[in-house]
């Protein structure tokens, strides 16, 4: 045999070896008390699994890049507050938001929540969300399934109803 090294003459186990696999009849006793497992189950024996809960996580989250909260110059924060003002009449009840239905995109800060972080409490991260206005507050956007403070928001793109675009020639060319 190609590859087999030659057992040692001294070795301890040489006659369980000389032996060869047991052989089981198909009702023996080994066989009733440990039947065999079928190869789906069999395979999840031999699957990874995790020895460190929630070590993967906690790397992957020092991988995030956080960079500082940026300020928004005086024309920025006019043109946000004009947009809002839009979106606020387009959703002014329940009623004027279902039959609008203003979709937008909206670029937002979202401070480090994580207490382990170096960025924790002073940095954070800009996501953007696509999704339907509900309704404008005193101090919030809601979309469908988020509510973004306005010390938050970044930017707000979308396009908005006809008739508003008629009432302000300003935003003809412009995504909302």
């Amino acid at each position: 045999m190609i590859g087999y090294m030659q057992m040692p003459a001294d070795f301890p186990y040489a006659g369980v070896y000389a032996k060869g696999r047991p052989q089981h009849s198909g009702f023996d006793a080994f066989r009733l008390k440990h039947p065999l497992m079928d190869y789906g189950k069999r395979a999840k024996i031999f699957s990874p699994f995790d020895a460190l809960k929630g070590f993967s996580e906690a790397v992957a989250s020092k991988e995030i890049q956080y960079e500082n909260r940026r300020d928004l110059d005086d024309d920025t924060k006019e043109d946000l507050n004009r947009k809002l003002g839009i979106l606020h009449r387009l959703t002014i009840n329940g009623r004027a938001s279902r039959e609008n239905r203003p979709v937008i995109t909206v670029t937002f800060f979202v401070p480090c929540d994580d207490p382990d972080n170096a960025a924790y409490g002073c940095r954070g991260q800009y996501l953007t969300v696509t999704g339907p206005c509900v309704r404008v507050g005193m101090r919030a956007l809601q979309l469908e399934k988020r509510t973004i403070p306005f010390r938050d928001i970044a930017a707000i793109r979308g396009k908005m109803l006809p008739e508003i675009w008629e009432e302000d020639p300003r935003w003809e060319d412009e995504a909302l």
